[in-house]
């Protein structure tokens, strides 16, 4: 049983990483730059951190999923919160003078990368 949780936790980490690899390469043919991936701080883990063509900086959640309605509501208020604080943490050493944008990317086996800008706000968790 241990084994077998393990090759599926393998499985999940290794499609995690593909996901968070096919976004960054979208964002980047959008104009994105992508100024950090996985970052980690003492909050939790950010997947993608980016900076748009206005210089918005853009923390990206993103979600694979099998279907586009799961992957969009798979971030929820406690992930959203804990994403917020991480954000906080991460611009407290690099400041984002033109403003941040809280964004989800879902992927869903068969077709791109769905960017949902501005998924939510700090300010109303």
């Amino acid at each position: 049983m241990g084994k077998e949780r393990h090759s599926v936790r393998k499985d999940a980490e290794k499609r995690g990483r593909q996901s968070e690899l096919l976004a960054a390469l979208l964002l980047r043919c959008k104009g994105y730059r992508i100024l950090g991936q996985r970052v980690r701080t003492h909050a939790g883990e950010i997947d993608l951190v980016a900076r748009n063509l206005a210089g918005v900086v853009c923390f990206i959640e993103v979600k694979a999923r099998p279907d586009e309605g799961l992957a969009a509501e798979a971030v929820g208020p406690r992930q959203r919160a804990r994403i917020v604080r991480a954000a906080e943490l991460f611009l407290a050493r690099k400041p984002a003078p033109k403003g941040v944008r809280f964004d989800v990317m879902t992927v869903v086996p068969g077709r791109l990368p769905r960017h949902l800008r501005d998924a939510w706000r700090a300010d109303s968790l």
